[in-house]
């Protein structure tokens, strides 16, 4: 399926890359899991309903979950559709698996809610009704901060007519990236694009270090430290076409670079409340790259791989662990990969579901739950998750559709977070879709967790579950793909980079 350029705009291009590390063999044995309540959140009248990836805030401690979901109106900007599916799309809050129409700005017709911070604050991008004067036909898209029940245009930087949010703090401090009207070959459509800090009615430009452009995915914590990507200079390197890309850590109106593993591209993907970055980086000479971790005192360690080619990361908590995939060694091209989960120093291999070959690590809690995607090699292939994971107490790895009731509406075919009280939101699809075909008939799912937590939940089923049994249960699925190409060294993409409309494996 072709991209359209509105689905770049919105959507974070996360290409792979690479690493050196051995895997820590994971235990089998029997675990006890919890079954689940799941909900289906729908849409509001069309095929498909979304939450950002991975490496963002789309669900806090509450419960409360961000996204967005089509409407049954075809998109009017057909050649910059914002969705894949075309269809018109707003924003939702979901509490207990209820949705609530967050709308978007008067005249505009699509929106999308991508974060959501520790007290309720909410942030995303909306569209205005207007088209940018700079871009025929493409309509003009604002930040927007949804607080006490209003809906605040960010507004953008120096008359400017684009700019999107990424994410958003309890202090209501809102990232994102935004034009203004300088003319630059390596900015979004030509135009500069810079970083900038929202906070009570101003939006500050963050500056550069040292190039045109500074873009995301940026990220915010509590304290109002940002982390993000931003160019270096204006002259392009002959190895990737674009000037050098260095990730940045800004905190008290200073920009700091963090460097990179040797090459010319870098960016950051998560940042927590100490102050730790990670990221990828390509290696020097620019053929294949790592994932980080950036902190003020250790500077930017190489995180490393399974002993294949590449690895990236995808988030960090505030206990400093990290998530993400590490490809295994092999003569495969491209080599398989493993979720994985970077704690106190070690790298732990999740491991994969039976029956699978690769997979990815999305997100984890404080209390060291992981949730995920596991894949058989086709559909790793064309970057397609098929079966949405739980990995916790040292694993074994278990199938999260053994967990919820039998003929439910959805295949859940990812997990892109989990909240500390056990909450899971992902994507899925119904019966009889193929997994390769979320992005335009997928919904949003929540998960609540049948437990001493959580007692007295209608529809649940309180009993334990043996993993091993559960994944033996698991179904099986095998279909017929053809391979795209999703390796190489990470290159510098031309457009904003922000929370992914749908994740990529």
């Amino acid at each position: 399926m072709n991209k359209t350029a509105i689905q770049m705009f919105i959507a974070t291009t996360v290409l792979a890359m690479v690493g050196i590390h051995g895997s820590q063999a994971q235990e089998t044995g029997e675990a006890q899991h919890h079954h689940y309540k799941f909900i289906d959140l729908g849409t509001f009248g069309g095929p498909a309903s979304y939450f950002s990836n991975g490496f963002d805030g789309i669900l806090n401690s509450q419960g409360t979950s961000v996204g967005w979901a089509d409407t049954s109106t075809p998109d009017p900007f057909p050649a910059f559709c914002f969705n894949p599916d075309c269809f018109v799309s707003h924003a939702f809050q979901s509490r207990s698996g209820v949705l609530r129409n967050l709308g978007t700005l008067p005249g505009g017709l699509s929106s999308q809610a991508v974060w959501i911070s520790p007290n309720g604050l909410i942030a995303g991008n909306a569209q205005n009704g207007q088209v940018d004067p700079l871009i025929p036909g493409f309509p003009e898209f604002r930040a927007v901060l949804w607080k006490d029940g209003q809906t605040i245009d960010l507004g953008t930087l120096e008359g400017g007519y684009e700019a999107l949010v990424s994410a958003v703090n309890s202090r209501g401090q809102v990232v994102g990236a935004a034009t203004n009207t300088v003319s630059d070959p390596f900015g979004f459509f030509g135009i500069q694009t810079r970083a900038f800090l929202w906070e009570n009615g101003v939006m500050q430009d963050l500056g550069t270090l040292g190039g045109p452009d500074a873009t995301g995915p940026l990220q915010i914590n509590e304290a109002g430290q940002v982390a993000g990507i931003s160019l270096t200079s204006d002259v392009a390197n002959p190895t990737t076409g674009f000037p050098t890309q260095d990730p940045f850590f800004w905190e008290n109106g200073r920009m700091r670079d963090l460097g990179t593993l040797g090459g010319t591209v870098g960016f950051t993907t998560a940042l927590n409340n100490r102050s730790e970055v990670v990221g990828q980086s390509n290696l020097a000479g620019d053929l294949t790259f790592h994932p980080f971790l950036w902190t003020k005192t250790g500077g930017m360690h190489d995180l490393g791989t399974l002993g294949g080619d590449t690895g990236i990361t995808n988030w960090i908590n505030d206990a400093g662990d990290i998530v993400g995939k590490a490809d295994l060694p092999g003569p495969l091209s491209p080599q398989d990969h493993h979720p994985v989960l970077w704690k106190h120093g070690a790298l732990i291999d999740l491991g994969v579901l039976p029956g699978d070959s690769s997979g990815n690590a999305y997100y984890a809690n404080s209390r060291g739950q992981v949730v995920g995607t596991s894949e058989d090699r086709q559909h790793m292939l064309i970057g397609v998750g098929e079966h949405a994971f739980l990995w916790e107490d040292g694993g074994p790895m278990v199938d999260l559709n053994t967990l919820i009731p039998p003929g439910s509406s959805l295949t859940l075919t990812y997990a892109v977070a989990i909240n500390d009280n056990g909450v899971v939101v992902g994507f899925g699809v119904p019966p009889g879709v193929p997994p390769e075909e979320y992005e335009t008939k997928g919904h949003a799912y929540i998960l609540i967790p049948c437990d001493e937590e959580h007692p007295g939940v209608e529809g649940c089923n309180y009993r334990m579950v043996d993993v091993n049994v559960a994944n033996a249960s698991r179904p099986e699925t095998r279909v017929e793909l053809t391979p795209g190409t999703n390796r190489g060294p990470l290159q510098r993409n031309n457009r904003f980079h922000f929370p992914a409309l749908v994740p990529k494996n």
